[in-house]
């Protein structure tokens, strides 16, 4: 068994929590709560790792990740 350490960002709006991961393109969740949206995007990148071993791919995993806000006036 293998340990991955993968990228998770988490955006909260009026419907919850949503949860995706930039590395595993496709993956992604949500919850009503925080917790939930981690606990739900935890099982699914499970599932989306598996699978994409099973079909023989490399997962690449970030050698940094940087996460940052931009202001722009339009």
């Amino acid at each position: 068994m293998k340990n991955f350490k993968i990228t998770v960002v988490i955006e909260k709006d009026e419907d919850g929590y949503f949860a995706f991961c930039p590395e595993l393109q496709g993956c992604y969740s949500q919850g009503d709560t925080y917790e939930e949206a981690l606990k739900n995007i935890s099982d699914a990148i499970k599932l989306h790792i598996q699978d994409r071993i099973e079909s023989g791919e490399i997962i690449k995993q970030p050698e940094m990740t940087s996460l940052t806000q931009v202001e722009v006036a339009v």
